[in-house]
């Protein structure tokens, strides 16, 4: 058993679950050598996934469950070897896209508000303590998506919000300065839009925040500085530049 010794820099003041989706291929790194499952790639000696699971911990999260595809149930081994001190469930599957990704986890997600993650972004853990802080409290919209200027993506999510960072609209383009970062604290009430989804022909996680926004939800976004999102080798030694002490 691994002991895990962290501090409670925020506790939440309700409980609050978080999804993680990990279900993808990781073929951009396996391209460029990286033979280990994507979740398993270390940043500074710690593997994405645990990372992850670490932040969340030392944040207050009571509660995780996480999607990988059957070709990484290594992930899964790895994580229950540790043995952490919340419950962590998996749903092993492999999906299309992140939408469908998202729909496998919604039976584990929808009695309350829910924190839904990528397994590759990167980011800072103070920034990820005020998100939180804001997100879990903001029961007057929908949805608070982590933003960010930083960008170094093929094919970035830009977001247009208002003065009071309400989101307006999302772009393919570069129609705004901003982009999406990977987390998302979400009313389970965007379930009830699952049958409608289905029929229309959703894919996308992206596609679908632009569906919830069309069809009259409240989305906010929260600004990072930056969040990195592991897709490349490169963007691992920025991710490690990122966490490293100035």
């Amino acid at each position: 058993m691994v002991q895990i010794f962290f501090i409670h820099l925020h506790i939440l003041d309700r409980s609050l679950k978080a999804g993680i989706i990990a279900a993808g291929e990781g073929s951009r790194l396996k391209a460029e050598g990286i033979a280990i499952p994507k979740p398993l790639v270390e940043i500074e000696g710690v593997s994405l996934i645990e990372r992850l699971i670490l932040s969340f911990l030392r944040h207050g999260i009571t509660e995780i469950v996480c999607i990988v595809n059957e070709d990484s149930l290594r992930v899964k081994t790895f994580v229950e070897q540790k043995e952490f001190p919340i419950p962590v469930r998996f749903v092993v599957k492999t999906t299309p896209s992140s939408m469908h990704s998202l729909l496998e986890l919604a039976p584990h997600l929808n009695d309350g508000r829910f924190l839904l993650s990528t397994v590759d972004s990167v980011f800072h853990d103070d920034e990820f303590a005020r998100y939180l802080r804001q997100a879990s409290g903001r029961n007057s919209v929908d949805g608070v998506l982590a933003v960010t200027k930083y960008i170094d993506d093929e094919n970035p999510l830009y977001v247009e919000m208002d003065d009071a960072y309400r989101i307006r609209s999302f772009s393919k383009s570069a129609r705004s300065e901003w982009v999406t970062g990977g987390l998302y604290v979400l009313s389970p009430r965007i379930f009830t839009e699952v049958e409608r989804i289905q029929t229309t022909g959703i894919g996308r996680l992206r596609n679908f925040f632009g569906h919830l926004l069309e069809t009259d939800y409240a989305l906010e976004g929260f600004p990072f500085s930056k969040i990195i999102d592991v897709d490349h080798v490169h963007d691992i030694h920025v991710a490690e530049e990122l966490l490293r002490p100035h």
